[in-house]
């Protein structure tokens, strides 16, 4: 039961609309991990969730019900009456949309696995499967229990039963529960769009950089955030995603397959060895250097001038394209101005026969923020704002090329 006027409500939506509407039922046992079942709920409702929690009998010696109230804005549920709780949460009126158990213990995998129901949790667990209702299991123990063969064998066995695992961490000879933004991405991921299901999509990102002697290279102020975004994007809504990364500062996306390169070289060897795989969209947003100096083995001596020999690279957006006439191939131009990136795009989009491309100017380079162009044969929209919101807005328009 949800407690009007509650503090919760202020949070909710605070972050991002992707939970909207979602119910998740937030199963929490007896690890020290339980502690961030707090937080964790929390940050579920900053993206639009509404949030269920049960606890176990072994959970509330850790964690008080009262602290899962306040996080949750709803009454907690810490053991089973005739209101049959784990009915009502998770068949009833508004069925939930995902069991999430967070953390969950070596004991609590091991009853779920032989079917045993003894507890709030295991009890909703049985019921949540019965009723093909997505379940996410976050182990947190000991490592040497993580690594029990009784224990491996019941994780083995709950994944071939398509159950969802995040994590766990192995830190500090501990199997550690993974980290809140993990559990949520993950959540995210299992409740988004799924508008690109079934899609495979490609990703560059970051900078490349080239040699100039054994000690100095020529490299740019690409952050590699834009690249990030994308392939986070793609794999929010669903698609199966892989992403490039050149030389980046930012942290690589959760649940995404991510390739580090250097090279131009590296990343053109790593990008048509990947579309070998048929996928189906290719997004290059790396800052692929236009040139590629002239290496000098050992170390350019300093204190006098010195001329250094540049020869054009060549374009992996176009052996890609050229690659696979299916493919939907998105590519990026930047240029000093708006104006001049707009007018630039609209030449390569015709030239290298694009499906779309992004018009930028350098002073996004390295920004968290964007202000761009999105351009295709039909269409074009002028955008600005943070990154994650041009990483959509390119898959919204290629959707709409179906």
């Amino acid at each position: 039961m949800s407690f009007e006027g509650h503090p919760t409500h202020e949070i909710q939506e605070g972050k991002t609309e992707s939970l909207k509407g979602k119910k998740i039922v937030l199963g929490v046992t007896g690890s020290i991990a339980a502690i961030l079942s707090v937080k964790l709920s929390r940050e579920l409702i900053r993206h639009g969730a509404s949030v269920q929690a049960i606890l176990t009998d072994s959970a509330q010696n850790i964690i008080h019900k009262n602290a899962l109230e306040y996080a949750t804005g709803r009454s907690v549920v810490t053991e089973l009456t005739g209101k049959v709780e784990h009915v009502r949460d998770l068949c009833g009126q508004c069925n939930a949309d995902l069991f999430l158990i967070a953390p969950a213990t070596a004991n609590t995998l091991g009853k779920i696995a032989g079917g045993i129901d003894d507890t709030t949790v295991t009890t909703y667990a049985t019921t949540a499967l019965s009723r093909n209702i997505p379940t996410v299991i976050v182990p947190a123990m000991d490592l040497s229990m993580y690594r029990q063969p009784f224990v491996k064998e019941n994780i083995k066995q709950l994944k071939e039963k398509k159950l969802h695992f995040v994590g766990p961490k192995i830190e500090e000879d501990k199997a550690k529960m993974a980290s809140i933004h993990e559990v949520v991405v993950e959540t995210r991921h299992l409740l988004g769009p799924n508008d690109l299901k079934d899609k495979k999509v490609l990703v560059t990102g970051g900078a490349t950089a080239e040699p100039i002697d054994d000690v100095r290279i020529l490299t740019n102020r690409s952050s590699g955030r834009m690249g990030v975004e994308i392939a986070r994007a793609a794999y929010l809504r669903g698609a199966e995603t892989k992403l490039i990364l050149g030389r980046s500062y930012v942290e690589k996306p959760v649940g995404v397959e991510t390739k580090h390169v250097e090279s131009i070289k590296e990343m053109e060897t790593e990008v048509m060895n990947s579309l070998k795989d048929d996928y189906d969209i290719f997004i290059s947003s790396a800052a692929i250097s236009d040139f590629i100096p002239k290496k000098v083995d050992g170390k350019i001596q300093s204190g006098t001038p010195k001329k250094i020999e540049l020869k054009p690279s060549e374009k992996i957006i176009r052996k890609a394209a050229n690659k696979n006439p299916e493919l939907k191939v998105v590519g990026f131009k930047l240029e000093p101005t708006i104006e001049e990136s707009l007018k630039s795009a609209n030449k390569k989009l015709i030239e290298m026969n694009l499906d779309l491309i992004v018009g930028n100017p350098v002073k996004t380079m390295g920004s968290q923020n964007i202000d761009a162009h999105i351009i295709t044969k039909n269409t074009k929209k002028h955008i600005k704002g943070g990154k994650q919101r041009v990483a959509n807005e390119i898959f919204d328009q290629l959707n709409k090329q179906k």
